[in-house]
């Protein structure tokens, strides 16, 4: 099974299954960590929420797979 991370995942999805992508979201300006809808907002909807570009989005998404296919 591929290890992915999609923009239709939850951010307490990706938190959990791969913890290593925190930092990346930090980078990006993406608290979202301890926030209380983390359960139930999507990576893309909470990424549209803050603000983000379409470019910096699909940056942020490449380097949170890059992320987990070196275990970091």
């Amino acid at each position: 099974m591929a290890r992915k991370i999609s923009k239709e995942m939850t951010f307490a999805e990706i938190i959990e299954k791969f913890p290593q992508t925190v930092p990346v979201m930090l980078k990006y300006n993406l608290h979202c960590v301890g926030c209380h809808v983390a359960r139930f907002e999507t990576l893309q909807q909470g990424a549209e929420g803050h603000g983000m570009s379409e470019e910096d989005f699909k940056k942020m998404l490449a380097e949170m797979n890059k992320a987990i296919e070196k275990g970091k």
